[in-house]
C-alpha cells in the first residue's frame, strides 16, 4: 500500500460532502444497507452509491471503464487481479470471511450432510455461476470434495449472484447453497436452521476470504478513503458478525 494513500486513509480528519461510487459482491447485500448507516451516523454529508452483483461481472465492469470507486469483493481473486493490472491502488485485504449455507422451502434432513442433495425428493439444486460467483465455486468444491459432484451435476440451476441463488432455492429448486449471510435478512427469519437451513461443512470448502480495494478512481478522494477505512474498523466487523460472517 502506497505511505502517501496510507497517510490520506489513517490521518483524515473530516470530510466535505461528496458521492462515492462503490461495487459489492452480491452476498454482501443483507449487510451493506446496515453499514452504510453506520458509516452515515460518522459521515452524514456523504452519498454511499452501491452497485451489487457477481465479483466476476463487476471485475469486467470495471476493467471496461465503470466508474467505480472502491471494490468490496466475495473472494480474493478479482481485486488481487486487479491491483496486479494498476486498476486497484491498494493491495487487497481481507474485510470479511464468507461462508456456506443449505436452503430449502421444504423441510430436510440435514444430519446426512452433503449427501442429503444425492436423495431422490431433490431434484433441482441451486447454486451460483462457479465461473463469476465465488460461493459457486465454493460450491462445486464442496461437492466435489464430499464425493456427491457427479452425481448431482445433472440438478444444477445456476443462478448469476448468490442473491439470485437465494430465490432459486426457495422457487425453481429444492435446495440450494448460499451465502449463509443471506440468512440474516429480516426477510429470511421464517426459514429455520435445522429444518430449511443449515451449515455446510466448512471442511468441504476453501474458506471465502473476501477482499476490499480502492480503486483508481477513488485514490484522490478522502469520501471513499473514509469508507475503506470504516470497513476495517471494529464497528464494521460487528456489523458483519451480525450478519453470519467471520472477520479477521
Amino acid at each position: 500500500m502506497k505511505k502517501i494513500l496510507l497517510s490520506l486513509f489513517f490521518g483524515m480528519m473530516s470530510l466535505s460532502a461528496g458521492e462515492i461510487k462503490i461495487a459489492v459482491a452480491a452476498n454482501v447485500s443483507y449487510a451493506i444497507d446496515d453499514l452504510k448507516k453506520e458509516f452515515n451516523a460518522l459521515y452524514p454529508e456523504t452519498k454511499v452509491q452501491v452497485t451489487l452483483g457477481s465479483s466476476g461481472k463487476l471485475t469486467a465492469q470495471i476493467k471496461n471503464g465503470a466508474p467505480y470507486q472502491l471494490f468490496m469483493a466475495a473472494n480474493m481473486k478479482y481485486p488481487e487481479a486487479l491491483y496486479k493490472d494498476g486498476i486497484a491502488v491498494t493491495r487487497p485485504l481481507v474485510y470479511a470471511q464468507g461462508s456456506l449455507a443449505y436452503l430449502s422451502s421444504k423441510p430436510q434432513d440435514f444430519t446426512k450432510g452433503i449427501a442429503l442433495i444425492k436423495d431422490a425428493t431433490i431434484n433441482k439444486i441451486a447454486i451460483a455461476n462457479p465461473k463469476t460467483a465465488p460461493y459457486g465455486k465454493a460450491a462445486v468444491e464442496a461437492m466435489k470434495n464430499g464425493g456427491v459432484l457427479a452425481d448431482v451435476e445433472k440438478k444444477f440451476v445456476f443462478a448469476e449472484s448468490i442473491s439470485q441463488t437465494v430465490s432459486y432455492a426457495v422457487t425453481a429448486a429444492d435446495i440450494g447453497f448460499i451465502a449463509k449471510s443471506s440468512l440474516y435478512s429480516p426477510k429470511m427469519a421464517h426459514y429455520k436452521e435445522g429444518v430449511n437451513w443449515s451449515d455446510v461443512d466448512t471442511k468441504l470448502y476453501t474458506p471465502i476470504n473476501q477482499g476490499i480495494v480502492v480503486l483508481k478512481n477513488g485514490e484522490k478522494s478522502n469520501e471513499v478513503a473514509a469508507f475503506y477505512t470504516f470497513m476495517l474498523s471494529a464497528k464494521a466487523k460487528e456489523i458483519l458478525q451480525a450478519y453470519g460472517y467471520l472477520v479477521p
